[in-house]
């Protein structure tokens, strides 16, 4: 893995590799008249790509192939593995990373043509239909009335995963120096008492900030963080001794069981999965084969 340094964004960014290319924003088509109410598209990136803080006037559905999708969204990260995608309402201020060699799609949603809605960024179950539907969208030679079918098709089928992929900052001068910390270094395994000293703060005041800011104690946020870490360094290729060890776990069997409670899955499994896929990525237009992670 390419070392990597802090952004300066601030608090609740990512580790940003040096070969990342950043990119002010994903193109959107304007509003007004289009000749469809989906406008779809695929591109295969070669290095790990971001995009800064923007928002489009049309709803976005974002997923990826063969890697991860991490994005920020106000006090929110969400990762976004494969299997999954992530819908972003029209107006929304966002920002995105992907690892390298993402086959990233992404799919526009007219706001007065579409007549599915979700109160805000929500995580979307990325099934081989719904996913062979809106690559079909990005096909040229679609005529008028098969463009329409198969957008009717994509509404019936288009639902939020029962995983929200979701992890809230505290946003709370209190704790926010523990959460830059951890964001910088997974494996940081200083504990309650430590910070406490550290800080000038009682361990219990340390609790009730990350329950009112994030509802999870300090312990369950460090293991939500790490597990999206996980995430992203096993849709790189990363074998799961490797993560365990950069994520700070003493023994690959504690990572499993860690990772096994959140994602009710094996790591193994989603690597497993990762490199179907990713032998599948050479063909844009084909479905992917289902990843197996879990929907409840």
């Amino acid at each position: 893995m390419v070392p990597s340094t802090r952004d300066d964004i601030g608090l609740g960014t990512w580790r940003r590799e040096r070969t990342t290319v950043v990119r002010r924003a994903v193109s959107a088509p304007e509003c007004g008249p289009l000749p469809s109410a989906i406008v779809a598209e695929s591109e295969l990136t070669g290095v790990p790509t971001e995009w800064s803080p923007h928002s489009h006037p049309m709803h976005e559905l974002v997923w990826v192939r063969g890697g991860t999708l991490t994005s920020r969204v106000g006090n929110r990260i969400f990762t976004v593995p494969a299997g999954f995608g992530l819908w972003i309402p029209a107006g929304v201020v966002h920002g995105g990373r992907l690892t390298a060699k993402v086959n990233f799609c992404d799919a526009f949603f007219a706001p007065d043509r579409t007549p599915v809605a979700f109160a805000g960024p929500t995580s979307i179950a990325m099934t081989p239909l719904l996913e062979s539907l809106l690559l079909r969208l990005v096909r040229k030679d679609l005529d008028a009335e098969a463009r329409a079918r198969t957008e009717a098709v994509v509404f019936d089928v288009l639902e939020p995963s029962e995983r929200q992929f979701a992890l809230a900052l505290p946003g709370d001068p209190r704790i926010d120096a523990i959460a830059e910390a951890l964001l910088d270094d997974p494996a940081d395994d200083r504990g309650l008492q430590e910070w406490a000293a550290h800080l000038g703060l009682s361990d219990r005041t340390i609790t009730r900030a990350f329950r009112s800011a994030t509802g999870l104690s300090f312990a369950q946020w460090r293991q939500a963080l790490r597990i999206h870490g996980a995430l992203v360094l096993l849709s790189e290729g990363a074998d799961v001794r490797r993560v365990s060890e950069w994520l700070g776990y003493a023994q690959p069997s504690t990572f499993i069981a860690a990772f096994r409670r959140v994602m009710r899955v094996t790591p193994g499994v989603l690597a497993n999965t990762r490199s179907g896929i990713e032998s599948d990525v050479r063909n844009p237009v084909s479905p992917v084969p289902d990843t197996g992670l879990p929907t409840a």
